[in-house]
């Protein structure tokens, strides 16, 4: 699509959010410190590259500098006014001592944009503290939201939600800068919080009682939001009733016509407020069939419901193959490597995996020779470790 971006991130939320943009034609270089990005060596399985790290920066290439020296940040300088975007998730203020806060990097190509991730914002009173998703998971309530229902002790959500909904809020914000730029000629600068996104993500279901102001609704969400997971005589499935028409499917599937005519259960209303004695109900007699009898039934009805899929079934499933969502390519360091192609389709602009994830620096002396770094000049920078 003709739009490079020089993506200085490292972890997850940073390189997902620039995966993402890969995926859908833009040119991301990836500059790392010599010793690559953390990501590289987490779950390491001999071959200096992470599963992690193959997953979240597929389609990249990659220049390692040494931003501490003087030709390293020379050749930083030089890449930045080829570049439509900008990315760093460094702690605030650090990018600044690096030499490449936005003042400078204005100077350089002055319609950037100018993108900035960090945990909590640039001020504050968390504003410098190391995050993890764990972290924000505790301070946005996502924790108290999957609280215990017999105990309230709050509970982590076992994948790191807010890491990978602030990369996707960060790409669409890029998107959105790109856009406005073509229309004045002004780049801007994008600021995200991963306690920010996390909050309006949150929101309109997660957090949606406190919207009336001076009404809000303190009870635990865990209180009425029990998991829907059913056991069958052979393995487990999920089934849900939210309308008049689903519930009544349900209890003609289930044979309990009597359930149409408990007070509790009349209204939606009325089904939420006693969900847990609903519930209870339902997992009796779910256990007195299998998975593949009850969710023909359930079909049959028109109530929403699906099997509970392991890791090793989500990818091999029949709506996934004829959805055609999975692509398998070999990586030259690593071997064949599976991965979900770009979610969002699109007619006209084909959207691809672009390529692999990239070595250390794999890319670094093409990246300088289109600069129109000599030879000699890359040959000397390579001698002198920068």
């Amino acid at each position: 699509m003709g739009v490079r971006i020089i993506d200085l991130t490292s972890m997850v939320s940073g390189p997902a959010c620039t995966m993402l943009l890969a995926d859908q034609g833009a040119d991301v270089i990836k500059v790392e410190p010599k010793e690559g990005d953390l990501v590289r060596r987490m779950s390491d399985r001999g071959h200096g590259m992470s599963t992690g790290f193959i997953s979240l920066n597929r389609g990249k290439r990659s220049i390692a500098l040494d931003l501490k020296s003087d030709a390293g940040q020379q050749a930083l300088a030089d890449l930045i006014p080829t570049a439509d975007v900008f990315v760093q998730n460094f702690r605030p203020g650090t990018i600044e001592r690096m030499g490449f806060g936005e003042d400078r990097v204005r100077t350089l190509r002055d319609d950037i944009i100018y993108v900035s991730v960090s945990g909590f914002g640039a001020e504050g009173p968390y504003a410098h503290k190391r995050v993890y998703d764990p972290v924000i998971q505790a301070l946005c309530g996502l924790a108290d939201i999957q609280s215990d229902g017999a105990t309230g002790q709050p509970k982590m959500v076992r994948t790191i939600i807010p890491d990978k909904t602030t990369a996707l809020t960060a790409a669409q914000a890029v998107t959105a800068a790109l856009f406005a730029r073509e229309r004045t000629g002004i780049g801007q600068h994008v600021r995200l919080a991963m306690l920010d996104a996390m909050v309006a993500y949150l929101w309109p279901e997660g957090l949606v009682g406190h919207t009336l102001v001076g009404k809000e609704v303190h009870g635990s969400r865990a209180q009425f939001a029990q998991d829907l997971v059913f056991e069958t005589q052979n393995g487990y499935i999920t089934v849900g009733a939210v309308s008049d028409i689903e519930w009544r499917g349900l209890c003609r599937a289930t044979d309990r016509s009597e359930w149409l005519a408990d007070e509790r259960f009349k209204t939606a209303s009325g089904r939420i407020k006693n969900a847990a004695a609903r519930i209870e109900l339902l997992q009796a007699v779910l256990r007195e069939s299998s998975s593949e009898e009850w969710l023909r039934k359930f079909d049959e009805a028109g109530v929403p419901c699906a099997p509970i899929l392991r890791r090793e079934e989500v990818y091999t499933q029949k709506q996934v193959k004829v959805n055609d969502l999975m692509r398998e390519f070999d990586h030259p360091v690593v071997g064949r490597v599976r991965q979900p192609r770009p979610a969002a389709h699109f007619d006209r602009t084909p959207e691809d995996i672009a390529g692999p994830a990239p070595g250390i620096g794999e890319h670094g002396r093409e990246i300088l020779e289109s600069l129109g770094y000599s030879r000699e000049r890359i040959a000397a920078s390579l001698s002198a470790g920068v």
